[in-house]
């Protein structure tokens, strides 16, 4: 008795040139977001991720990964502005959850309440908002340390009052013990172009390559059902 086993996979042709086509456009399309995303901040790159069997399954074999290294620190002339040298996000409470963040511009409401850009409350390591203990008359009284201690200058009693720690964790949720926070700091982008302009030529190679596979396929097609139509 022989057992013989084994996976065979055949198709059409055109049909893989359009598959191979749609997901290298899906990673120029990523390449493009980060090119676009270079001057915002706190943005991430994205980096395209191609399983094993995106060849068979196409776009659906494709992810992507953001890479967490520390953008560039630029001065900022807001005191309430606030990045980490260290790797680390910010949580933010949102109407969908927390979310995480490495864009710290941040302000103050009426109340004393930190807030981020898009007024939602930032949190404190307790998980709760951090909101000021006095209303201070300037922005410039806020005093944020390297462990993310956020501090108030009270008049009356001159001295700083403490408001809590900001959150500051990593991608799974743990705490950063060291998130070497700096005030009056904009973390832009990670983003180095001419990284993603060397990455995107052999993308644009690979798509060429099965555009000119299709456009033969489709050529020799043509002249198949031509010939079959002709001794018909």
């Amino acid at each position: 008795m022989q057992i013989n086993g084994g996976v065979n996979f055949c198709e059409p042709g055109m049909r893989s040139s359009i598959r191979a086509m749609h997901v290298q456009s899906e990673i120029i399309g990523m390449i493009n977001e980060n090119v676009a995303g270079f001057d915002k901040i706190g943005y991430q790159r994205r980096e395209p991720v191609v399983s094993s069997f995106t060849e068979f399954i196409g776009v659906h074999g494709l992810s992507t990964t953001i890479d967490d290294q520390v953008g560039r620190i630029t001065v900022s002339s807001n005191p309430l502005d606030i990045s980490m040298a260290n790797k680390g996000y910010f949580q933010i409470q949102t109407p969908n959850g927390v979310q995480l963040t490495r864009d710290g511009r941040f302000k103050l409401d009426k109340d004393g309440n930190l807030l981020n850009l898009e007024d939602y409350p930032v949190l404190s390591d307790a998980g709760m908002p951090i909101k000021l203990p006095v209303i201070p008359d300037n922005p410039a009284q806020v005093v944020v340390n390297s462990k993310g201690k956020v501090s108030v200058y009270a008049k009356e009693s001159n001295e700083l009052l403490p408001a809590g720690y900001l959150g500051i964790v990593d991608a799974n949720g743990m705490a950063v013990l060291n998130p070497d926070v700096k005030q009056g700091y904009n973390e832009r982008s990670n983003v180095s172009l001419q990284t993603e302009f060397l990455s995107v030529k052999p993308v644009v190679r690979t798509f060429e390559a099965n555009r000119q596979i299709f456009l033969i396929e489709s050529s020799n097609l043509q002249k198949v059902i031509s010939q079959l139509g002709s001794t018909s």
